[in-house]
């Protein structure tokens, strides 16, 4: 069924080739995927519930990364999102997260990410971001990475009323991009991440350096597997409109 487009977007282009499948649009995942954060964050997400009272382990925080702060924290701290230590680990976590994180700055991209997007572009790709977290934090990241004018829209979980693994914030991307679902790759590093990509009719594309391994990956049928961000562009490039190839960067 073909999505329509939100008020302001942009007409969806084009539709499915008859010959095979093409990739005119690509929409990422941020945490794991073009952000080596994890370590950083996990790290943080100890520490804070720590501040609240609850002992957790790296393994538990790394679990709890990639959801909503509200899923996380509850989990992290046994209980409902709407307590109140949940909510003020909430608050502290974000009021740490430029001290700990964000100062960072460029050392925190996956090798080959800025050199892949720019490749993507001169393919004709349009680029989006749809991430669990809030625009204003995943702007700020994608920032002090320098990777910001590579990509256009950022669709954080403050923009949708269904988070991942809904397909909500992915079908916004690609209506925001003006390109049809069909004709999209959704790159993430989550088994939700994949799940929410075959949801939306997207191809899914995983990257097995960061959360999720490689089996739980590979077992989301239609997955391709890329163990390299050089894998990503490789395999969203090969499935391209050859018209796309040859028009070159767009300008934007």
């Amino acid at each position: 069924m073909r999505v329509p487009a939100e008020v302001g977007e942009r007409p969806v282009r084009g539709a499915r080739c008859a010959g095979g499948e093409t990739i005119k649009a690509a929409v990422f995942d941020l945490d794991g995927t073009l952000a080596n954060t994890l370590p950083a964050i996990s790290k943080l997400l100890v520490k804070v519930a720590s501040e609240q009272g609850c002992s957790v382990t790296a393994r538990q925080a790394a679990a709890a990364i990639g959801k909503p702060p509200g899923p996380a924290f509850g989990r992290l701290l046994g209980r409902p999102e709407d307590d109140g230590r949940v909510q003020a680990a909430i608050g502290r976590y974000r009021e740490l997260f430029s001290y700990e994180v964000l100062c960072q700055g460029p050392q925190l991209l996956f090798p080959g990410v800025t050199a892949g997007l720019s490749a993507l572009r001169a393919h004709g790709v349009e680029l989006a971001v749809a991430t669990s977290k809030t625009t204003r934090s995943a702007e700020a990241l994608l920032d002090v990475m320098g990777i910001r004018d590579l990509v256009g829209p950022v669709i954080g979980q403050d923009m949708v009323r269904r988070g991942k693994p809904h397909p909500e914030m992915v079908l916004r991307a690609a209506g925001r991009l003006g390109v049809a679902p069909w004709e999209s790759a959704y790159v993430g590093d989550t088994v939700g991440d994949m799940r929410m990509a075959v949801t939306a009719r997207m191809a899914p594309v995983a990257v097995t350096y960061g959360i999720g391994t490689f089996g739980e990956l590979a077992a989301v049928a239609g997955t391709r597997m890329c163990s390299s961000f050089k894998d990503v562009v490789s395999v969203i490039a090969a499935a391209r409109p050859r018209q796309a190839a040859a028009a070159g960067p767009r300008r934007r």
